[in-house]
């Protein structure tokens, strides 16, 4: 199945929305729901977190290390003053024209 390109600014956005609908999920959930490939776009959640837009945490569970991320209070506000308003003025586009 081929998906369509999907630009930056609303991949962060999916990512904050996913996080916030679920408070906190694992590297591999959140990859998985938000419909991104974990090679190509680990460093986009890298720059989130950098921005302390997420908050990454591990966690132990056996002799495996679980990364959990969670959207910080300041990536919701960016979500709603930037990202939100950004989409609103730049719709995705739902077909290849």
């Amino acid at each position: 199945m081929v998906h369509p390109y999907r630009d930056k600014t609303y991949i962060r956005k999916d990512v904050i929305l996913i996080l916030s609908e679920y408070a906190e999920l694992n590297q591999t959930k959140l990859f998985s729901y938000c419909g991104l490939n974990m090679k190509k776009h680990k460093p986009i959640i890298d720059e989130l977190e950098k921005n302390n837009l997420l908050v990454r945490s591990e966690e132990s569970w056996g002799s495996k290390n679980i990364i959990k991320y969670k959207v910080t209070e300041k990536g919701r506000d960016f979500c709603r003053k930037i990202l939100e308003p950004y989409e609103e003025m730049f719709p995705r586009k739902t077909k290849r024209q």
